[in-house]
């Protein structure tokens, strides 16, 4: 029996979400708790990773049961038994052949920026503290350059093996909530990093250091040197698979 978990977890405290040898993983806590359910290893397959520090709202994940039981009653094992950090928000059913990587029509991810000059006691963990005036119509020029199909080899973290780097984006925006600056997008995949180097690119922009033309310079020149280093991983979340 294949089930389909949706999670969501604070990942401050892990080494991302991939199993690691000597890391604490979200892919492991939740291995290890499997393991004690069913007294034999259980493989969690999940639809994408995410770094060190990256947190997620809407995680999928799959697991082949070695045995029958209620989708309900795992999903109450677990969470009485996993760290108050990851929680399982959905167990359900799944077809045999489900695989939430291959399946995934898109994923939408999640950026905060938090813009003003003190830090705060409460996000410092989940946002990026930015404290120069941000230019936010200047930020959603620079975001819809991003919009469809490009080449992001500029905007990716350099010795990762990938068959491509060409992505399609369908959505790219910020929005501001006080002194809250929250950047939303939406691809049919991302490379690893390219949502934190975008942000850094764009936080430029809003910061007056690169224009909007520079932006689509640096898109066509797809030369990773040329880009920002990448934004903090704290203010990353995995907000939505679709399937």
């Amino acid at each position: 029996m294949v089930l389909k978990l949706t999670l969501e977890y604070d990942g401050g405290s892990y080494s991302g979400w991939q199993l690691q040898p000597r890391h604490d993983s979200i892919q492991g806590r939740i291995e290890a708790a499997l393991e004690r359910i069913f007294s034999t290893p259980v493989r969690v397959y999940g639809s994408g990773r995410t770094d060190a520090g990256v947190h997620a709202r809407g995680q999928v994940a799959s697991i082949l049961l070695p045995r029958p039981f209620d989708p309900a009653e795992l999903q109450r094992a677990l969470n009485a038994m996993l760290p108050a950090d990851i929680v399982m928000l959905d167990i359900s059913p799944a077809p045999d052949d489900f695989e939430p990587r291959r399946a995934a029509r898109s994923r939408v991810y999640e950026y905060r920026v938090l813009n003003r000059k003190l830090a705060s006691a409460f996000e410092y963990r989940y946002s990026w503290l930015v404290r120069d005036r941000l230019d936010l119509a200047a930020m959603n020029c620079a975001a819809r350059i991003f919009v469809g199909e490009h080449d992001f080899a500029a905007f990716r973290s350099l010795g990762t093996e990938v068959r491509t780097t060409v992505r399609r984006v369908i959505a790219s925006r910020w929005t501001r909530d006080a002194d809250v600056f929250l950047y939303r997008v939406e691809a049919t995949s991302f490379l690893r990093h390219m949502v934190r180097a975008m942000v850094a690119a764009m936080v430029d922009v809003g910061r007056g250091k690169l224009t909007v033309d520079k932006i689509a310079t640096i898109l066509a020149a797809r030369d990773r040197h040329a880009a920002p280093a990448n934004a903090p991983p704290g203010g990353l979340y995995l907000v939505e698979v679709r399937y």
